[in-house]
């Protein structure tokens, strides 16, 4: 009568088959590679495989052996330092000896040693004893540690006899001994695996996959193909993807793009001229000082790139602000405090034929702020300028509700602001159902004739928005503290990524 076949077998791997037919006892996992013809990583998958469908008991069995280090090495092929000299004062049969003479008969026999600490293994293992500071040789001794040093490369640890473990533990302190922990693997069919393997004799081998081959030559025809076990574990795969704030930046510039803005790059180091002169930022504003700027001690440059705009900065300063306006502090460099210096930049660029223009920058700024749950010393920033004759303050108002209702802020309002750049100047807000509060997210404004005139050349309307990146990105990922977004915890990028 025919065997009947359990529907489990129908979806084994082809290399189950093979260790099921010929897995007899328990086998470790060379033996079984030889009997299936199979390489060793093969054959730990499979039985991993064969283990979750409870076929196969899996043990192991770890043994700890040791090997010379080359100071071991080398001991084992010239002797310890210690029976040098043995062989060096037997040699010339002397039984007593001063460390002067010692020395001196050392250094004529041209025997490398640390005489000091040679000396104390000399004593330590009674080999002499001292006798009004001259060395008694008593004992010539081969000791059990040099007989177990002819012996231990490669040996198993835990077969070592008594005697041989105080000796081993002799040569371990010298530090020339590296012991290796090797781990066989075993494996046994349980009564499932044995009762599969009972029905698998006459079972043919299942196509896991057509080639070229199989098609060109036909030999699928008639074959039986392997089912796939959609229940059968596997470990889970964590493929490489971006950071959830890697994942917004990337949102933000989609959403600039896609509305016919041009992408613009920066320096993260600046003259302090484009981050706060060009914006007319008196040169005594609080946030020029230093606790809450990064200024650079020792960073110096030939070129500052604004020779052809200072002289309208100066005069726009010194008419505006009512004061003696310095070049030489409008040369220090710092690390940029906003993305806006990027915007100068461009102004420069433009002719009256370029407009309307649109940008947009996102990169890192820099301010001397104390780390707290809601600040950082430094945090991506997000900017957005459009030049045009016929942009105004209401369409300003509409970008930025547009462009907060695309990050998915759904209510939004404006309140007044202040920024010595702009005028009139709004700061955005939006609400958060979850703390029933409104929250700040940036500034926004039109430039001044102050900053426009001098760099573009011409008075015209320049709509200016800025925001924090990363205060964005808490929210979003119902971070209470914005320190957590940079932290290394691997199991919170998994569940927060989603890119």
């Amino acid at each position: 009568m025919k065997k009947q076949h359990s529907k489990l077998e129908f979806n084994f791997h082809p290399n189950e088959i093979k260790i099921l037919k010929i897995l007899e006892g328990k086998q470790n996992i060379k033996k079984i590679s030889e009997g299936a013809n199979l390489n060793i990583d093969a054959v730990a998958r499979t039985i991993d495989w064969l283990k979750t469908k409870n076929l196969v008991i899996v043990s192991e069995n770890i043994q700890d052996y040791v090997f010379l280090n080359d100071e071991g090495k080398e001991y084992l092929n010239n002797g310890l330092p210690e029976r040098k000299i043995l062989n060096l004062v037997r040699s010339k049969g002397i039984s007593e000896i001063s460390m002067e003479d010692l020395k001196k008969n050392i250094d004529e026999s041209k025997i490398n040693v640390n005489i000091n600490l040679t000396i104390g293994w000399l004593r330590k293992k009674k080999h002499i004893t001292f006798k009004d500071k001259v060395i008694v040789f008593s004992d010539f001794a081969v000791q059990d540690d040099e007989i177990l040093l002819q012996n231990i490369d490669g040996k198993e640890i835990t077969i070592l006899s008594d005697t041989d473990k105080k000796a081993y533990e002799i040569l371990n302190s010298r530090k020339i001994l590296n012991p290796k922990e090797t781990k066989e693997i075993f494996a046994s069919l349980t009564d499932e695996g044995k009762k599969i393997k009972e029905n698998i004799a006459d079972l043919k081998e299942q196509i896991s996959q057509l080639t070229p081959e199989m098609l060109a030559k036909k030999s699928w025809e008639g074959a039986e193909f392997r089912k796939y076990d959609v229940n059968v574990f596997v470990e889970p795969q964590y493929p490489a993807k971006v950071h959830p704030l890697t994942n917004l930046i990337n949102q933000i510039r989609e959403i600039f793009v896609g509305t016919g803005f041009k992408e613009m790059q920066g320096n993260l180091i600046e003259p302090t001229f484009w981050d706060f002169d060009a914006l007319f930022q008196p040169q005594d504003h609080p946030a020029r000082d230093m606790q809450d700027t990064f200024y650079l001690k020792n960073f110096k440059s030939e070129i500052y790139g604004f020779e052809k705009f200072k002289d309208k900065v100066k005069n726009a300063h010194e008419k505006g602000w009512k004061y003696k306006w310095n070049e030489e502090d409008a040369k220090k460099f710092i690390l940029r405090t906003h993305t806006t210096a990027v915007s100068a930049h461009y102004l420069t660029t433009l002719k009256k034929q370029d407009l309307p223009a649109k940008i947009f920058t996102i990169g890192k700024v820099f301010r001397n702020e104390t780390i707290d749950f809601k600040h950082l010393p430094e945090f991506y920033q997000v900017e957005g300028i459009i030049v045009g004759e016929d942009v105004n303050f209401r369409n300003l108002l509409g970008i930025l509700k547009n462009f907060y209702n695309s990050l998915g802020f759904e209510k939004i309002r404006f309140r007044p602001g202040y920024f010595p750049y702009t005028e009139m100047s709004v700061e955005p807000e939006i609400y958060l159902e979850s703390k029933e509060q409104w929250m700040e997210l940036g500034g926004a404004g039109i430039f001044r004739p102050e900053v426009v005139k001098p760099l573009l050349g011409f008075e015209c309307p320049v709509l200016a928005w800025g925001l924090g990146l990363d205060r964005i990105a808490a929210l979003r990922l119902n971070l209470s503290d914005i320190r957590d977004l940079y932290i290394s915890d691997i199991d919170w990028l998994r569940k927060n990524n989603k890119g």
